[in-house]
Order: structure tokens, then C-alpha cells, then sequence
């Protein structure tokens, strides 16, 4: 009899299914559903900090200033308000853990935040930071430190567990890892998925691209999760982008993952691929002698990282020389 069971983030879940940040997971009635279906964990949908910014300027008045410091106000606490509940119901209604989920670009307004979301029982705070650097006077190193900040100011003050979910626009994101693990981090994720951009060349316009990932995005997901697994070992990894066949799942445990997070295969199979997944990996299990995940994780992670390099290198001229 297999077990499914895996530690993410100091959270005990009943199997390595995380629904991921998504419209999926926006109210306490869909998320009871996804309990139901099997997930392991829900990640509620982000509170991200620009929408509330946006929200404020699009009501400003330019005729009244001192009320736009009221407005703005008025609107975090309101949206807060609203976040609040999401986790309180959703706690009500689940029988997993809940993981609340803020996306944010500075360090300065969400200390307060996270504790309310504490106090209001969320299992777990992931933290997304998600910005293209393109400032011509950009200081190198400073998105970095920017994780860094945020990740240990809302320590200061939480101590429910946090976890990092990173982009895939990183020089080094060892390094990174390695740091948030110092400052604090359960776990990280890897990776975020920027939105997708596109051009109408009828209206020569810009529109919106591919809003799901691909099974392709895998790739790039274990490749760093193989060799960040290896050199951080303390942390916990969870995968994202790219987990859309049952078959991912295992792909990412066996590069050292201990969950993966789930959106894109959910919204185009519905709620009951998340059995489909389960049933998968326990079948696998079974027929390699694995009786639980801890017996399987990280086994092929990249722990000699120069010999996977030349490994790269190797296959990248080995296939270009057979197309020519």
C-alpha cells in the first residue's frame, strides 16, 4: 500500500497536489470542492498590491486631495476585509491546509497584513514578487535583496510558515534560495508565470497571450528545482508551470520536489484530474517498489552540478549534430 503523504512547508498534506493562486481557488465554495476532489493543499487566490493601488488612483479626486488619503486607505481595508473572510470560510469548509497568497513589489505595506492573516488561520503565507527589472539606472543585485526584505520583515512579526514563490528572471537563483532559507523561508516555489503579452497586427494593438502554461514549461521547472534541491537541501521545493500530465508529478519528486502546484491543468480538465494524479503516482509508486515519497524524492536532482552542465552541453551538440 503506497502512502502520498509529504511535508511542504512544515504543512502535513494527505498527497502532493497544491492548487496553486488562480480564479480556481477565489471563494470558500470552489475551494471546498477542490478539498473534495483530493487536493493536498489550496493556495487562495493573491491579493496583489497594485490592484489595490490602481483601484485607489482610478477614484481619486482631483478636486478633493484630502480625501484620496481616505480613499485609498478605505479601499485596503476594505479589500483586506474581504481577504480575510475568503480564509476564514475556506477553513471552515476544508479539511486541508490553506495557504493565503499576497503578490507584492515593495516591503512596506504588508507587515501588518501578514499578521491579520495569521490570526485569521491561514496554515501557511506564500509571498509572490513578481517584476520585470527594467529600469536603465537598476542596481544589480537589488530585486534580489528586495525578497530578502519583504521575506524578513513579515518574519519580524508572523510565525506561521512562509513561502517564496520566485520567477524564472534570476541570474542565480541558488544564491537567492540560499539566502531566503537564512532569512526564514519554508519553502520556495519555482516558478511564477508572468502574464503573457501579444500583438494584434490587425489593430496593432497589444492583447493578451496564452494565459496557461504548457507541458513544455517543465523543463526549465525540474531543471532548477534538480539543482537548487541539491545545493539548498533544508528547504522544502514545490513545482509550478508545466504540470499537466499525471507523469509531471512524479518527473518533479524524482528532481526533489516534495509538492507540486497545479492551475493550468485544472481550469482545462476540471476538479476530478486532481484523482487522476493521485491515482497515477500511487500506480507508479506501487510498480517501482516505492512504499512513500520520501523513498523517491530528489533521486535524480543535480548533485554534481557541473557534471549536469557538461551533461547539458553534451546532449545540446549530440542533437544539433544528428539534424545536420
Amino acid at each position: 500500500m503506497t502512502d502520498l503523504k509529504t511535508t511542504f512547508a512544515g504543512l502535513q498534506l494527505k498527497n502532493p497536489i497544491i492548487i496553486s493562486s488562480s480564479g480556481l481557488t477565489n471563494s470558500a465554495g470552489k475551494n471546498k470542492k477542490l478539498a473534495e476532489a483530493g487536493a493536498g493543499a489550496i493556495v487562495l487566490k493573491s491579493l496583489f498590491e497594485e490592484q489595490i493601488f490602481i483601484e485607489a488612483e482610478q477614484l481619486k479626486d482631483p478636486t478633493y486631495s484630502e480625501g484620496n488619503d481616505y480613499l485609498a486607505e478605505y479601499i485596503r481595508e476594505h479589500k483586506l476585509s474581504e481577504y480575510l473572510e475568503l480564509i476564514k470560510e475556506s477553513k471552515k469548509v476544508c479539511d486541508i491546509p490553506i495557504i493565503a497568497s499576497i503578490n507584492c513589489y515593495t516591503d512596506t505595506e504588508w507587515i501588518d497584513f501578514a499578521k491579520q492573516i495569521e490570526e485569521a488561520g491561514a496554515d501557511a503565507l506564500e509571498i509572490n514578487i513578481l517584476a520585470l527589472q527594467s529600469d536603465v539606472q537598476y542596481q544589480y543585485g537589488s530585486f534580489e535583496q528586495r525578497h530578502i526584505d519583504i521575506l524578513s520583515h513579515i518574519k519580524r512579526v508572523v510565525k506561521l510558515p512562509v513561502i517564496m514563490k520566485l520567477g524564472d528572471n534570476l541570474t542565480n537563483p541558488i544564491t537567492l534560495i540560499d539566502q531566503l532559507y537564512a532569512n526564514g523561508a519554508a519553502a520556495v516555489v519555482l516558478f511564477n508565470r508572468f502574464y503573457q503579452p501579444d500583438i494584434d497586427i490587425e489593430k496593432m494593438e497589444h492583447i493578451s497571450g496564452n494565459v496557461f502554461s504548457n507541458a513544455s514549461d517543465l523543463s526549465n521547472t525540474i531543471r532548477w528545482i534538480g539543482i537548487a534541491s541539491a545545493m539548498v537541501d533544508k528547504i522544502d521545493y514545490a513545482a509550478s508551470g508545466g504540470v499537466h500530465k499525471p507523469e509531471a508529478v512524479v518527473k518533479a519528486i524524482l528532481a526533489g520536489a516534495t509538492a507540486v502546484e497545479v492551475c493550468s491543468a485544472i481550469y482545462q480538465n476540471t476538479n476530478m484530474y486532481i484523482g487522476e494524479m493521485t491515482r497515477f503516482l500511487s500506480t507508479w509508486m506501487d510498480h517501482k517498489g516505492f512504499k512513500n515519497i520520501a523513498q523517491f524524492k530528489g533521486k535524480l536532482n543535480a548533485k554534481d552540478v557541473q557534471g549536469i552542465n557538461m551533461w547539458e552541453r553534451t546532449q545540446f551538440l549530440k542533437y544539433f549534430s544528428n539534424k545536420g
